[in-house]
């Protein structure tokens, strides 16, 4: 545990940080394994939907530096692809 006054107030912040930056991974994991879900169980109208928020959580983790931007290019294709492939 730091000492110095700043450095007690940088711990504080970084905890803070933290805990958005954890939320802001595990929502896009969540997203991504709904629109999953619903490609597997072939039901185009939700995989639609959960394609776009799916979209929607990759982008923002994008814009906080979480995932690497072409990371994020290979995820959003492999779901845009995996919905153009649905019958």
């Amino acid at each position: 545990m730091p000492n110095i006054k700043g450095a007690i107030k940088r711990v504080r912040g970084n905890n803070r940080k933290k805990d958005v930056n954890t939320i802001v991974k595990s929502s896009m994991s969540t997203a991504i394994k709904k629109f999953e879900k619903a490609v597997k169980e072939n039901d185009k109208e939700t995989a639609k939907t959960q394609l776009n928020v799916a979209l929607q959580r990759i982008d923002k983790a994008v814009n906080s530096k979480l995932v690497h931007k072409n990371k994020a290019a290979r995820l959003k294709s492999r779901l845009t692809k995996k919905i153009n492939t649905m019958n």
